[in-house]
């Protein structure tokens, strides 16, 4: 079955950097990825997206400049460098996959209900 695996979260101060993984078992281009994040008492938000087809990108105006959504394909994986990290970006940081990206020219959703497959978090702790 399909599987997201995230690692990489962790626990910084203030204006340093982390660097999310997300290895994805059914990798392939017909796969938007997104990274999403939940902080306590808050709705899950979208972050960044890009499709693995063509590597086009897109992000939340909260994080343009700060964060880099990227791909590995030969090890089936998805990044987001966070750097210049502020205590609001503080949240449980989800990777999650549309297959139905290249039925529509590679165009990423921002809609969570987008998305049928996700890992199963980490958490990024700014201070």
């Amino acid at each position: 079955h399909v599987q997201l695996v995230e690692s990489g979260g962790g626990s910084v101060l203030a204006g340093g950097s982390l660097r999310l993984s997300c290895l994805f078992s059914a990798y392939n281009s017909n796969y938007c990825m997104g990274w999403f994040r939940q902080a306590p008492g808050k709705e899950r938000e979208g972050v960044a997206r890009i499709y693995i087809g063509g590597g086009t990108t897109y992000y939340d105006d909260s994080v343009k400049g700060r964060f880099t959504v990227s791909l590995d394909n030969a090890k089936k994986s998805v990044y987001l460098q966070m750097n210049n990290l502020k205590p609001e970006d503080t949240a449980m940081y989800y990777c999650a996959a549309d297959s139905g990206a290249r039925s529509r020219g590679g165009f990423c959703y921002e809609a969570l209900a987008e998305y049928e497959h996700w890992g199963q978090g980490t958490q990024v702790t700014v201070s």
